[in-house]
């Protein structure tokens, strides 16, 4: 009797109690699938070699060639399998288990393993190999198939194999473990194992499917949905599972060759020195995995072993461990903007990134990809927005990310991540190609305008028209919840000499301070020299403002309308004569004794002392003999007309001698000749 076990390795996250009720739930309402073993896609026929034509479906010599040419050189590759493994021990005595703990129901990491020999010959494998079909056309199109099988060193007694197919990859390790080395690896939730048990020379067949399920810790029946073992739940099982008897909506079968000298296709030699196998030596089954439930599954690695009996709990003996095609997955993106583009007026909007995730290994799959933007990088304002996630799957494979404003100039780079929701599937991210962007600031226009040339003393003028400018980033600088404010920073303008680098004389710079676009000045200088002068304007923008550009305006002095000339004021003289006029007066009393008084003299602008006296001398003392003289004393007083007249008084205070009334009596008349104006040249 020959007894054969399958593991199969599950994708999608979900419990394993829901999978095994989905396995129900198909076998009862879903329409079957195409039976395992007459899909088109591979012969499970007993014997390893394609028996028809190139069209004809595979059999285990394209999957030998298309694994190991030098072992399979005369048969091609397979017709579209999406993961194949085809594995030779390297001698009899290779990959044994070993320890009380390598049982099905344990995790990897309690297998042990050893380079030892010592099996019984009908326990002992030769060569392992498995492949995977998804076909696109045909009857079992959308299908998720699965066949595998082993050939052995003896078919004398029975003996019980099996295949893992796990998700998570595994390997051989050198880690102590229950008397030899242990595996890299552990079990993943959702593997799942088939047994396949045959007897009567290969004529009969048991199959019975099992998950790894850890919320199973006892055996708790035999029909599907209950727990087999621990950590092992019932998916399906058939007594009539053989290929060739197969009902035509099986999910699952096996054969082994029927007779004697089967034709191995690769090296073999079994026991009996034969290079063609006796009847048993070779096995092959297949499982239909959608119609299980499982076509959503993904693989990494596959082992067949050998086991002392049908029990799950049975001690394990010999394997074979290869690897699988393992789910991969990959993820493209594209930035809608690449290079450089301008911050404009303050905002880059409508910015997006768009991801394209492809999977390998298998057709139905499903997950998010997540948006990131990063920017200004290596700036005080660099941010990561991080966007909700998208849902991706393999109905819609290209996303797009929302749309993102940036405020600020500089670097940027999109990146985006899938997350994977398909057990198996790995996630995975782009690689920044095409990701990242530069938005460049902008160089404001500042024409400037002089006023007129002007005369020495008069101030000169320039005016400012700042046009293009940019509003300041906002915050953050991506999406951001509070705007920019418009460009900020001063204008300063400088006035220059004729040179164009020697400031002028009495200059200081003028600053207008900035508040976006707009008119700034005039502002004003008055020159101390006559001469030819430039204005020249600066724009400073705000400190840690990246969205504008300084600039200067006319900083080479071309600029006709930013020089203004200042020259000398020309000058014209008018002369007119004025005169200082003094009088004097002599005192005479001959009787009386000597003179006592005073004399006050008054001028006046008319002939006759009419008007208003322009200047007047009182007071003046007279003493001593008679007769006595006494003068006025003018130095400031003058007069440009040609009439003048002298009114004197003089008051005596000696009693024998009367005073002199106030008397006009002095009288000039003058001839005055002006020339006019001159004028300078």
């Amino acid at each position: 009797m020959h007894r054969f076990l399958v593991l199969v390795g599950g994708w999608r996250r979900r419990s394993l109690l829901g999978a095994a009720l989905a396995v129900l739930v198909v076998g009862v309402l879903a329409a079957p699938a195409l039976a395992v073993h007459d899909t088109g896609a591979f012969e499970l026929d007993g014997n390893a070699v394609t028996t028809h034509g190139a069209g004809s479906p595979d059999d285990w010599d394209r999957v030998c060639h298309q694994v190991s040419p030098s072992d399979c050189p005369t048969a091609t590759d397979t017709n579209g399998a999406t993961a194949v493994d085809w594995v030779a021990e390297p001698n009899t005595s290779a990959s044994i288990f070993t320890g009380g703990g390598s049982k099905d129901p344990q995790d990897v990491s309690k297998w042990a393993w050893k380079d030892a020999g010592g099996l019984p010959d009908k326990d002992n494998l030769l060569h392992s190999f498995a492949a995977r079909y998804a076909p696109t056309s045909g009857s079992a199109a959308g299908d998720q198939l699965l066949f595998f099988g082993s050939d052995r060193f003896d078919n004398s007694g029975d003996a019980q194999q099996g295949f893992w197919f796990f998700q998570n990859s595994i390997s051989l390790g050198n880690n102590p473990v229950g008397g030899g080395s242990g595996f890299n690896g552990v079990h993943r939730a959702g593997d799942v194992l088939v047994i396949s048990d045959f007897s009567n020379g290969g004529t009969t067949s048991t199959i019975t499917v099992y998950s790894w399920d850890p919320t199973c810790t006892k055996t708790t029946g035999t029909a599907v949905g209950k727990c087999g073992d621990a950590n092992l739940r019932i998916l399906a099982t058939s007594t009539s599972a053989n290929c060739v008897g197969a009902s035509p909506n099986d999910s699952n079968c096996g054969i082994v060759n029927p007779t004697n000298g089967t034709l191995a296709p690769w090296p073999y030699t079994d026991k009996s020195g034969n290079h063609s196998y006796l009847q048993g030596e070779f096995y092959e089954g297949g499982i239909n995995l959608t119609d299980l439930g499982l076509g959503d599954r993904c693989f990494a690695s596959v082992a067949a072993e050998t086991r002392s009996s049908t029990s799950t709990t049975a001690t394990l003996k010999d394997f074979t461990l290869g690897t699988f095609g393992s789910c991969g997955s990959s993820t493209t993106s594209q930035s809608s903007v690449t290079g450089n583009t301008s911050i404009g007026t303050g905002t880059v909007s409508g910015l997006t990134d768009s991801a394209t995730v492809a999977v390998t290994g298998v057709s139905t799959w499903s997950g998010t990809v997540t948006f990131s933007l990063r920017g200004p990088i290596g700036s005080s304002r660099e941010t990561t927005t991080t966007y909700n996630p998208v849902p991706v799957s393999n109905n819609v494979s290209t996303v797009s990310s929302p749309t993102a404003d940036v405020t600020a100039a500089g670097d940027y780079c999109w990146s985006a991540s899938f997350d994977s929701e398909t057990d198996g599937v790995p996630d995975s991210a782009d690689d920044g190609t095409n990701e990242c962007f530069t938005v460049t600031p902008v160089t404001p226009s500042l024409p400037t305008t002089a006023g007129p040339d002007v005369n020495l003393g008069s101030p000169v003028t320039d005016t400012a028209e700042l046009s293009g400018t940019s509003n300041q980033p906002g915050t953050p600088a991506i999406n951001p919840t509070t705007a920019g404010a418009p460009a900020g920073g001063t204008i300063e303008f400088t006035l220059y000499e004729d040179d164009c680098t020697t400031v002028a004389a009495g200059t200081s710079t003028q600053s207008e301070d900035v508040n976006g676009d707009g008119t700034y000045g005039p502002v004003t200088v008055t020159p101390t020299e006559p001469g030819t002068y430039h204005w020249k304007a600066t724009y400073i923008p705000a400190a840690g403002d990246p969205n504008n550009v300084g600039s200067t305006f006319n900083g080479d002095c071309s600029d006709d309308g930013e020089t203004v000339v200042v020259t000398s004021v020309p000058s014209s003289m008018t002369t007119a004569q004025s005169f200082i006029p003094n009088d004097s007066a002599t005192v005479s009393a001959p009787a009386g004794g000597d003179l006592a008084g005073s004399v006050k003299f008054e001028l006046f602008e008319s002939s006759d002392c009419s008007g208003t006296a322009i200047y007047t001398k009182d007071n003046v003392p007279v003493s001593g003999a008679s007769p006595q003289t006494v003068n006025t004393t003018n130095t400031t007083v003058s007069t440009t007309s040609a009439d003048v007249s002298w009114q004197v008084t003089y008051t005596s205070t000696n009693g024998g001698q009367r005073s002199i009334p106030a008397s006009c009596v002095e009288k000039t008349a003058l001839s005055i000749d002006n020339d006019g104006t001159v004028s300078s040249p």
